[in-house]
């Protein structure tokens, strides 16, 4: 969604407000802006598309100030143009907003404020805001302003705000998404994103929801939007900030795939003791009573998240013995969801602030659900409103298509179903301790998945060009069937759908012919032969196969077509874990066929990293 970034201190303004830009560009956004504040008052640049346009447009009118605000904009209200580009002013053009979110009610709101003489420029949700402040300031300081102005407001947004009529000073509000503030040396910043600030300074504290952060060069206040004192704790952020740059790479997606290994071995590192056979999970906060008693679990979430969730329901169901449901986070609560009086809710989510998984988590808490949080980012508001947290170590994934993420889900939840499992006394330690086992060895399995990437470019280049792709697996392989599809949709913009294989003839199987692929996830379990099975009725109608199985075995190889089908054979491991290794050729499958596309791959179009509002 949109990116946010705010800078007080000694440094040049409008470089720290660039930079902290293009290190959000991630996030997709279709036009930028900054504002800059120095003694003569607020001065504005403002430009559609690209961030570059907006550094040719300060190269051309150069600006400077001693304090501002920046933005990237994800168009929600209003077409993506310069004039409904933020930041947004309000009648005097001496008070000005950047917004992450939607005002629900602000067609009402206009209206008032239209009615009281106030004159709009733009077609957006956001300038309301700033006309709201400038009435309100007639009374007082803008953080009281802003204080009142958001009593009437509805929605879930994050703000930023300076004003000449209080200067030195920025306020920043959070009521959903997300709202970062920076602790540097004599300089502060406020941001929606880590990455924005992390060449600056690695101490953060994040906004909590109906939270105002009050930043001047002394130093920053944290109230309540009633004006009383909130107690932050300081956090530091562990990541390089190199790890957050290509180091190398064409992409950043193909930078993150290939840190596939390493995020794997950092989730695992620490959590478990081969020759004890058991699971260590610090920070889950949980007592074992509760897990040897649960009658249901619930797993929440979004996107390719959600397709992790699907995996951990087979895991879960597999080692730790408790039915496993799967829920979407956008529609959870609103079928007013039944919860079991022992239930606990898993919420999967990258960031930890998606709106929709976060108010399926409340929705879960509330109705008396224990909750755990799988989450790569520390302190982010799913894993502050969670009971207990599994952190994923996956660092920073700047590409929107999530790649590392996904797989260091999956091996959370490996961890997860096996400390349930060791809970419940459903596996016993020497069972653990082979899981375990194989486990430890995925790093190594992954890097030596990643040397297909040279043979997936080939099979880019055979079939860039087709519209349609149907991604076949059974079990649970099938939902890495639809998180390939979702790849190839996402980033190269072809058709795609994933299917359980056996679903095949209730319906895909009329779309086959000689122009669809069919991408047959095959690994050699116990429904192999099904699969050959399957894979032998798409040639029975024409379509050309992509079949991904485990190395050393060739009886795939006796059903296909050399000049036609492609085999790319995956090193083999046990059946749990195979979901996670056959990822990586399906996401080698959607760059490459992206890339030779000419597609955007790292910020694929109308697609933002983070769904921080509903």
């Amino acid at each position: 969604m949109c990116g946010i970034i705010g800078y007080i201190g000694s440094k040049p303004v409008v470089p720290v407000l660039l930079d902290g830009l293009r290190r959000m560009e991630y996030r997709g956004y279709d036009s930028a802006g900054v504002a800059v504040v120095s003694p003569e008052g607020i001065t504005l640049r403002r430009s559609a598309g690209k961030l570059v346009n907006l550094e040719n447009a300060i190269e051309t009118e150069p600006v400077d100030g001693l304090y501002g605000v920046g933005h990237t904009r994800w168009a929600t209200h209003g077409r993506p143009t310069e004039e409904n580009a933020h930041p947004h002013r309000d009648c005097t053009g001496r008070i000005v907003v950047v917004h992450n979110g939607i005002i629900e009610n602000y067609f009402e709101l206009k209206h008032e404020l239209q009615a009281q003489g106030h004159e709009f420029k733009t077609e957006t949700d956001t300038e309301i805001v700033a006309h709201l402040v400038e009435r309100e300031m007639q009374q007082d300081g803008l953080e009281m302003a802003v204080r009142r102005a958001l009593k009437l407001m509805r929605g879930m947004f994050a703000l930023v705000l300076v004003s000449v009529e209080d200067p030195e000073k920025i306020v920043a509000v959070r009521n959903g998404p997300p709202i970062v503030v920076g602790f540097g040396d004599n300089e502060f910043f406020v941001a929606s994103d880590i990455p924005a600030i992390l060449t600056h300074t690695r101490d953060v504290v994040f906004l909590g929801d109906e939270e105002m952060a009050v930043i001047t060069r002394s130093g920053v206040e944290f109230t309540d939007y009633n004006g009383r004192a909130v107690s932050k704790t300081t956090q530091r952020v562990m990541w390089d900030p190199i790890a957050a740059e290509k180091g190398g790479h064409k992409h950043f997606m193909l930078k993150e795939i290939y840190e596939q290994p390493t995020a794997a071995r950092d989730t695992i590192l620490g959590r478990v003791s081969l020759d004890r056979g058991r699971i260590f999970l610090e920070d889950l906060n949980i007592p074992e009573e509760t897990f040897r008693t649960l009658d249901k679990v619930t797993i929440i979430a979004c996107g390719t998240s959600w397709h992790a969730g699907l995996v951990g329901k087979y895991l879960i169901e597999a080692l730790a013995q408790v039915p496993v449901e799967v829920d979407y986070g956008s529609e959870y609560r609103y079928r007013n969801p039944l919860v079991a009086k022992r239930e606990l809710a898993v919420v999967i989510t990258q960031s930890g602030e998606t709106a929709d998984t976060l108010a399926a988590l409340r929705e879960a808490r509330r109705k008396g659900a224990s909750s755990i949080a799988i989450c790569n980012v520390v302190g982010s508001m799913a894993t502050r409103e969670a009971d207990g947290t599994v952190y994923t170590h996956a660092g920073p994934e700047i590409g929107v298509a999530s790649t590392k993420a996904f797989t260091s889900q999956l091996v959370a939840l490996q961890l997860l179903a096996l400390y349930m499992a060791q809970a419940r006394g459903s596996l016993a330690p020497d069972a653990i301790r082979r899981h375990i086992a194989e486990l430890l060895q995925i790093p190594q399995v992954l890097e030596q998945a990643i040397k297909a990437s040279a043979a997936t470019e080939r099979v880019a280049e055979k079939f860039y060009n087709r519209t349609d792709f149907l991604f076949l697996g059974r079990g649970i392989n099938y939902p890495i069937a639809l998180e390939g599809a979702l790849k190839l949709k996402e980033i190269s913009y072809i058709h795609a759908e994933g299917y359980p294989a056996g679903e095949m003839k209730h319906g895909p199987i009329a779309l086959i012919d000689e122009r669809m692929p069919v991408v047959a996830i095959a690994p050699h379990d116990h429904v192999f032969e099904k699969m050959t099975g399957n894979v032998q009725e798409a040639k029975a109608r024409g379509g050309s196969v992509i079949a991904i199985t485990s190395d050393g075995d060739n009886r795939m190889a006796g059903i296909l077509d050399a000049n036609d089908d492609v085999i790319l054979p995956m090193p083999e491991t046990t059946p749990l874990l195979t979901p996670i290794v056959m990822t990586i050729p399906l996401q080698l499958l959607a760059y490459h066929i992206a890339v030779r596309r000419g597609c955007d791959v790292d910020q694929p179009r109308n697609l933002a990293k983070s769904v921080t509002v509903e």
